[in-house]
């Protein structure tokens, strides 16, 4: 069975969108292509949230199925809402209305054995606080955003810890040093 991952690249500042889930903040930032091809051979489906759905929709008119990685992959994606009757269609997707629990295990059928990724904080807040996420894969892009859309907002939650996947001390901290160019 594939994992529930939570894959995303977030600013210096811990934002992962601008306002109004703006992504021009992305443009010039480069991820080693080794990542998002690892990515999209495991990935199976995608389970993402509304607000994002809407804003891409809405910057995108009738880009059917608004897929992941730019179109390198394609496969089933579910958008988790509360009021599916008032968004905007797409071939592409599948609009859910149940509990978060219930539209992971949806999205992991309907993965077939590959990854299930969650894009969305909230959805991913959800899934944090329900023990769901397998597994957490940031990006930190060298940027500061000073507003939008934050990483993990979660007021009143205890430390969610993680382990680092890498041969050593799953604990020891990931050092980052960056200088103005």
């Amino acid at each position: 069975m594939g994992k529930v991952l939570w894959h995303v690249t977030m600013s210096l500042d811990g934002y992962v969108a601008g306002p109004d889930h703006a992504m021009d903040w992305m443009s010039g930032v480069r991820v080693d292509p080794a990542i998002p091809e690892e990515s999209i051979t495991g990935l199976g489906a995608v389970l993402g949230g509304r607000r994002g759905y809407d804003a891409v929709a809405e910057r995108h008119p009738g880009r059917a199925g608004r897929q992941p990685y730019g179109g390198a992959w394609s496969g089933p994606v579910f958008v988790l809402t509360h009021h599916p009757e008032d968004a905007i269609p797409d071939p592409g997707i599948t609009f859910l209305n149940c509990e978060v629990a219930e539209a992971v295990g949806i999205g992991l059928a309907a993965a077939g054995g590959k990854n299930l990724e969650i894009h969305g904080q909230d959805i991913a807040r959800q899934c944090v606080e329900q023990d769901l996420i397998d597994e957490f894969y940031v990006h930190v892009a060298p940027v500061m955003l000073g507003t939008g859309v934050r990483l993990f907002d979660c007021p009143g939650i205890d430390p969610v810890r993680w382990a680092l996947v890498h041969d050593g001390d799953p604990a020891q901290a990931v050092s980052l040093r960056y200088q103005r160019p």
